[in-house]
């Protein structure tokens, strides 16, 4: 851990929130606090996790931050606000020790070859899984540990096929058991479908009687959180680890938390920098992070508020057609009848209202996100049947 001073940074206000800013984001949520954006857009971005700042508004947010005084740089990742923001996500996950990485191909990968100890072994996760599909077979070629994939086509796989590979491996004429489940929730392969609750209960009860080590894949978990009404600290508590991403809506340009027990995590800069990952200067991406982690669960709770109410409004009329996620999170299918709907696309820009690209079967996928608080439901409402026209 590196000895660059915090003090600066701390007295400056943390995040000029003042004495109160540690006691509200442990909840993530409830500070009230309105982050520095960097930018006067007023357009409802209906696709992404996040704000989709561009360059000019992450630099211009950068700069404000600076000169405020909140920023200290760190040290090959360590140290500075850097350090800050890893004691803010342990603090509001519920963990011990967090750690920042570049990537969260390299914190999924660094938390199961963690887990797995110097043992290896094997380790079970979904075969929708982001780490198996996406991320170069990374685990396998690079630690040596076979991943074995269940539930296919499923954001869910089950307590009976969790036993059934535990038993087969265990009786192998080679011995090499299942050392760690890892579990991906929301999953961005299943459009954002969580992995049902009671089978995750069942999951990790049995893998603590077994002694098998638990990684959660929680790169959208806030999200999640706000749409269960979870904190995601109880949502973090049965795995001992859990990775968070920090581009994805906290908006930072790259970045990922992992965070868990300070015995596997207090050494993990040494990991990090071997796999080429120490990088020499952070604080750009943590900084960003850091502007936007408190109250963040309030703000999102408020664009799914507005984005519900928008779902009723466009249900009361006949040329829109909502299609809702099984156990979904913040994406959802929305079809426009007796239109063109490339057309139609177009007309809602005009109106300051961005739907991603219309899909092979005609329809939007449309994303809830921040930027969804700068227009009321009724105003929206009236922009999408403006746009029919």
């Amino acid at each position: 851990m590196s000895n660059i001073p915090r003090r600066r940074f701390l007295e400056a206000g943390s995040l000029g929130l003042g004495a109160g800013f540690l006691a509200p984001i442990a909840t993530a949520g409830g500070s009230g606090y309105t982050p520095s954006l960097a930018t006067d857009s007023t357009r409802v971005r209906m696709t992404g996790d996040g704000l989709g700042l561009t360059p000019a508004e992450q630099a211009r947010l950068l700069a404000r931050m600076a000169e405020e005084g909140r920023i200290e740089r760190d040290s090959y990742s360590n140290g500075g606000v850097v350090e800050v923001l890893e004691e803010q996500f342990a603090r509001v996950l519920g963990k011990e020790r967090a750690v920042f990485m570049p990537t969260g191909t390299l914190a999924n990968h660094l938390a199961v070859r963690t887990l797995a100890g110097p043992g290896g072994g094997r380790a079970i996760l979904q075969a929708e899984a982001h780490l198996y599909n996406d991320s170069g077979d990374c685990v396998q070629t690079l630690s040596a540990i076979p991943l074995i994939p269940l539930a296919p086509g499923s954001a869910t796989f089950t307590l009976e096929q969790v036993k059934e590979i535990v038993e087969r491996t265990r009786g192998g004429r080679v011995s090499r058991p299942v050392a760690v489940i890892s579990i991906e929730t929301p999953v961005r392969r299943r459009s954002g479908e969580t992995f049902d609750q009671a089978e995750l209960d069942r999951i990790t009860a049995y893998a603590r009687e077994e002694g098998i080590r638990l990684h959660l894949d929680g790169a959208r978990l806030f999200l999640q959180g706000a749409y269960t009404g979870t904190d995601v600290a109880t949502l973090s508590r049965p795995f001992d680890t859990v990775y968070v991403s920090l581009y994805k809506y906290f908006n930072a340009a790259s970045g990922a938390i992992l965070a868990g027990p300070a015995a596997l995590l207090d050494d993990m800069f040494h990991a990090r920098r071997m796999f080429g990952s120490g990088l020499p200067a952070a604080w750009p991406f943590a900084a960003v992070a850091l502007n936007f982690l408190p109250g963040f669960i309030d703000r999102f709770t408020a664009a799914v508020r507005t984005s519900e109410s928008l779902i009723t409004e466009l249900g009361r009329h006949d040329a829109f057609r909502i299609e809702r996620m099984t156990g979904g999170t913040n994406l959802f299918r929305l079809r426009v009848s007796g239109v063109d709907a490339e057309a139609f696309r177009h007309r809602l820009r005009e109106q300051e209202v961005d739907l991603g690209g219309v899909r092979a079967d005609g329809s939007f996928t449309v994303g809830v996100n921040e930027t969804w608080n700068r227009a009321t439901p009724d105003a929206l409402a009236a922009r999408f049947r403006a746009a029919l026209a």
